[in-house]
């Protein structure tokens, strides 16, 4: 199962989505996306909060108001942080996790721990996670294939751009082509009536004959 909410402090709205417990996170950890962002109450155990960015979003530029709702999430789905006061939220780019076959079930680590971020959380605001939790809906979903189809997706898109970006270039290669061949037989024109005009009686004087007697 996993659960997910809505946050209104940003337009549009975000999207974001917890396991509901270590061995839900699994999935979430093996299935995530690359715009997904993690957050995890630090050196405390608590529930895995993700953010879906939107495409043209990034991760280090996540609105102030947005970061404080994730905290707020975060912190309240932690036993121990929830009950404490300026405790510290993590978060990084789901690509940023590492998992290996050494840690337990729903353990995560990271690849580069410069690309973390910490949020310090004063106390809990009960407002905040109160509207939160009036968007929790939940579902059952297949993570697996939400990411095949996602990846298919993005590979359609690739293709689509692959195709645009060729014809454009065989579209400017062509131009090219004939913009030089304009410049290459720009005077030829101009020599073939020059030409003519050599070889032609017209316009002659009336003495050209003697050139020959």
């Amino acid at each position: 199962m996993v659960f997910y909410f809505t946050s209104t402090v940003v337009d549009p709205p975000a999207y974001v989505y917890v396991g509901k417990d270590k061995f839900e996170n699994e999935e979430l950890i093996k299935h995530g996306w690359e715009e997904d962002v993690w957050f995890h109450v630090d050196k405390l155990s608590s529930a895995h909060i993700y953010l879906r960015l939107r495409e043209s979003e990034t991760w280090d530029t996540i609105p102030e108001e947005l970061l404080t709702d994730l905290g707020q999430l975060t912190k309240a789905n932690s036993i121990e942080g929830n009950k404490k006061d300026n405790i510290t939220i993590i978060y990084t780019p789901w690509s940023n996790l590492k998992k290996d076959g050494s840690m337990a079930v729903g353990q995560v680590s990271f690849k580069d721990s410069k690309k973390v971020k910490r949020l310090i959380i004063a106390q809990r605001e009960n407002a905040i996670v109160n509207r939160l939790n009036k968007t929790k809906v939940e579902k059952y979903p297949d993570l697996k294939q939400e990411k095949e189809d996602r990846l298919k997706e993005l590979r359609k898109r690739d293709q689509a751009n692959m195709l645009a970006r060729r014809k454009e270039e065989a579209r400017i290669a062509k131009e090219r082509q004939e913009k030089k061949w304009q410049k290459d037989h720009a005077y030829d024109e101009l020599f073939a009536e020059e030409n003519m005009a050599g070889s032609s009686n017209q316009d002659r004087d009336e003495t050209w004959e003697d050139d020959f007697m």
